[in-house]
């Protein structure tokens, strides 16, 4: 990635959304119906209106993919046909004499709503950082093998709920559910653990074929791009409800997603090497190449009534045990068959040092301890009117490529 590109755009210093990045989203406004929209500093260029000044001529694409609920449709065009609407788009925005420039085909994100960018037809979450998975089994199971047996051998992940996947700055209710107290009978009642887990999601690109295996040299033409993703957890219905088949109603009842699909292609100068992954993996995990990606990830909490928020978590996504790569390989490798939208989450993204843990379960030790907030107060686990706020951006020689934030406000249980 050259560091030499200048934009006739005006973008803030810090912003995630550099002419090095240009996400992909769904927006609206009082005017505009939802289409699809690139991310320019503060602004949103309408990629319809991009369209109707000729920029994209060669590549025959309709109208109706662009005036569009969703990326879906867009994004199946393939990467041959996305990586060029992308990469025409940054060279009119460095030449002063694009149409771009005269037509101003652009709108201020104040002004715009957005929306949730892709259709999940399926969502699959996985648990594939060692640092949380090893957390969770000292607290949980034996502090000395803290690891299930299978947990270095595959990426452990399981089925999860795609109808309550929303976008970010939707607000969730804390959810009723039963919960088991130390020696008593089983309640129902509003959870009194909810907690955050911090995570990123890959949206698949391209579909497979039922009974085909994509392997990990296939796998990153089979995804698009990446969005943070907070998966919401009720840690006390969870814990009653997941043997022996795992996480139901402690996490369904919601999972928030940032609205700008960052693409691969963007985050090619961020690529690092992964964890040594000690065993060696079975034939069809291994892979060449850098495969993790350096991820800078921020959790805040803002209470109600508070206008600061208060840093609670630095994580990073290189960290990850298990990449995406290996993560659809496995997927795949029994014949699952992937669809366009499909929607992976990593699982928990936690570090080494205790500010780096992704969840408050990690980060109170199972409530044993509070988290300080800027404020004096004290949180073990959210309290309703918390917000919870996700950031995540990479940056390397001067260039910053990031993707927004996620945000939502958990609310009373009805």
């Amino acid at each position: 990635m050259s560091s030499t590109l200048k934009t006739w755009v005006e973008v803030p210093e810090l912003s995630d959304f550099s002419i090095y990045n240009l996400p992909f989203g769904i927006f609206s406004t009082t005017s505009k119906t939802k289409r699809i929209g690139v991310a320019i500093g503060d602004q949103i260029l309408d990629l319809n209106a991009a369209h109707s000044l000729r920029i994209f001529h060669g590549l025959n694409i309709d109208k109706e993919i662009l005036v569009n609920d969703y990326l879906n449709d867009f994004i199946a065009l393939g990467k041959n046909i996305t990586n060029q609407v992308r990469l025409i788009i940054q060279e009119h925005l460095c030449d002063d004499s694009s149409p771009l420039r005269k037509h101003e085909p652009f709108i201020e994100m104040s002004d715009a709503t957005m929306h949730l960018p892709v259709k999940v037809g399926d969502y699959t979450d996985f648990y594939s950082s060692i640092e949380h998975a090893t957390n969770v089994g000292k607290m949980f199971r034996d502090p000395e093998n803290a690891l299930l047996p299978n947990w270095k051998h595959l990426p452990v992940g399981y089925h999860g709920r795609a109808s309550s996947i929303i976008v970010s700055g939707v607000d969730i209710h804390r959810p009723n559910g039963q919960t088991k107290p130390a020696d008593e009978p089983p309640v129902y009642g509003p959870s009194q653990r909810i907690d955050f887990e911090l995570e990123m999601a890959f949206i698949v690109g391209k579909q497979s074929e039922l009974g085909d295996a994509v392997t990990t040299k296939e796998a990153e033409d089979h995804i698009f791009g990446m969005v943070l993703f907070n998966d919401w957890s009720a840690r006390d219905i969870q814990k009653w409800e997941y043997v022996p088949l795992g996480p139901f109603l402690g996490k369904s009842f919601a999972s928030s997603v940032s609205p700008w699909v960052v693409t691969l292609e963007a985050l090619e100068s961020f690529r690092v090497n992964g964890p040594n992954q000690d065993p060696e993996v079975l034939p069809y995990l291994q892979y060449e190449g850098q495969k993790n990606y350096d991820i800078n990830l921020e959790v805040l909490i803002q209470p109600e009534s508070q206008n600061e928020a208060s840093t609670v978590s630095k994580s990073n996504f290189k960290f990850m045990y298990w990449n995406m790569a290996q993560q659809l390989a496995h997927h795949t490798v029994n014949g699952c068959n992937l669809n366009v939208g499909d929607m992976m989450a990593s699982g928990t993204i936690s570090g080494k040092d205790e500010n780096s843990y992704g969840s408050m379960l990690e980060l109170s030790w199972a409530g044993s301890k509070s988290v300080k907030l800027n404020n004096g107060e004290e949180r073990k686990f959210l309290k309703d009117g918390d917000t919870v706020i996700m950031k995540g951006h990479s940056e390397k020689n001067g260039i910053r490529v990031g993707f927004g934030e996620v945000r939502s406000k958990l609310l009373p249980a009805k």
